[in-house]
């Protein structure tokens, strides 16, 4: 009987990425993918631990899937595996635990799946973390969209962040690689490849080739496809990547640009590599060359310190800033960072209030933005089929739209004109597809 497994991915796109990659050699081996609410022989789960609530869901699903299924091979392997893998496997029932660089040689690691008293450890250390690992593909969205890892590790070295740690030194994917592979994504029929990495502007620091460099290169491969870019530390979004992406339907009009405090205080605290006025200035130049582009920020509250006063002035700051969503963080203690020994730690009731603000800042900011766009006519990208009988997709600006269903406009780059918003969703009238004429359009 073929052997089933199931994957299940916390994080990061680029976690999303890598467990792409796990998955296929699963497949390679025999095994069938399954959902992960369904019953399989192993789990695999790929962490995250950016967050103590992340590696907190990482155990309570651990234990989850035991309870259900108690006789299955359980896999822990990603960030949180790398830094506690002593503490996953004191969970009973773990049966692996792999690093960030083992992820990849599950099939060499692991001669079988069958449960044993004690768990593996496969862990290199840190000072071993500076393999690029394999080219790294997902499918994010049936064949429409795919995860693309061309960068790992980082160089920078924020208070709060445990990614270096966990992932070592930055590095790139040597760009002969990224072409090719990139190359064979479009050749397998998708229509929107997202680079990802840890921190994607750093890409060629080993190289005599840019992160704009590789964009240029990237556009010129033939085909029906649009690039977006998952995220790029605003100290590395080069005025040539913003005019390259205004000049060109191949980028996606949305950058997401992570700014963690509106504050010069906090932002020197963090050492982060901006302060406030450089990034006020790389979000109107932006606006200034791609008026309609989306504008994603990552934001983090109740960092050490933080006082109602300097959280008020990211609250404001954001406020005032034309962009159109925010991933809003609560901060959290991480053992071997700087800022877990800082003084004037914030109370995590206050925390929670503040998070709660900015979401609500951030619902106001999304929806002054869709409605900006209503009147437009926007390039999206449809999915596939939902339950609803209804098919949603992405602007090229992250808008999400919602249409009736059609078998046609399945992974079809489509133009839409947008006319109104319902539920926090853009809906409109299909002008054209890109292999569509003009019997074909759906009215909303």
């Amino acid at each position: 009987m073929q052997k089933k497994v199931a994957l299940h991915t916390l994080g990061c796109k680029l976690n999303f990425s890598e467990t792409s990659t796990i998955g296929n050699q699963f497949l390679q081996k025999g095994f069938s993918i399954v959902d992960f609410k369904d019953k399989a022989d192993v789990y695999v789960f790929n962490t995250c631990t950016v967050t103590e609530n992340a590696e907190k869901e990482c155990r309570q699903l651990v234990r989850k899937v035991l309870r259900s299924n108690p006789d299955a091979y359980v896999i822990v392997t990603g960030c949180y595996a790398q830094l506690r893998s002593d503490e996953i496997a004191k969970i009973d029932g773990v049966d692996a635990v792999l690093g960030s660089n083992e992820k990849f040689e599950i099939f060499s690691l692991l001669n079988d799946f069958s449960k044993k008293e004690l768990s593996c450890i496969y862990v290199s250390p840190k000072d071993e973390l500076n393999s690029f690992g394999l080219a790294s593909s997902s499918d994010a969205d049936s064949r429409t969209r795919a995860y693309f890892k061309i960068q790992d590790g980082c160089d920078y070295k924020c208070t709060f962040c445990t990614i270096p740690l966990a992932r070592g030194k930055s590095r790139s994917m040597a760009p002969e690689l990224v072409i090719s592979e990139f190359t064979k994504l479009v050749h397998q029929g998708y229509k929107e490849i997202i680079l990802t990495g840890v921190n994607v502007g750093d890409y060629g620091n080993s190289f005599d080739l840019s992160f704009y460099d590789l964009l240029k290169k990237l556009i010129e491969v033939e085909g029906d496809f649009r690039i977006r870019i998952s995220s790029i530390e605003p100290n590395l979004l080069t005025d040539e990547i913003i005019k390259l992406t205004a000049s060109t339907d191949k980028i996606c009009n949305h950058f997401h640009i992570p700014l963690q405090s509106g504050s010069n205080t906090i932002l020197k605290s963090m050492q982060r590599r901006y302060n406030i006025e450089i990034y006020k200035n790389v979000i109107q130049k932006v606006k200034s060359y791609i008026p309609d582009c989306g504008i994603g920020v990552d934001v983090i509250v109740g960092y050490p310190g933080e006082s109602e006063i300097e959280f008020m002035e990211t609250y404001n700051f954001l406020l005032e800033l034309p962009i159109s969503y925010l991933h809003v963080f609560t901060y959290s203690e991480r053992p071997d960072t700087k800022a877990v020994t800082m003084d004037n730690h914030v109370d995590p009731a206050e925390r929670k209030r503040r998070n709660k603000m900015l979401r609500i800042l951030s619902d106001k900011k999304k929806n002054y933005f869709y409605n900006q766009m209503i009147g437009k006519d926007l390039e999206v990208l449809f999915e596939s089929k939902d339950d609803y009988n209804t098919i949603k997709g992405f602007t090229s600006n992250y808008v999400r739209v919602q249409n009736k269903y059609s078998k046609q406009l399945e992974n079809k780059l489509c133009l839409i004109n947008l006319s109104s918003i319902k539920n926090g969703l853009a809906c409109g009238k299909i002008m054209e597809t890109n292999n569509s004429v003009a019997s074909d359009r759906i009215t909303i």
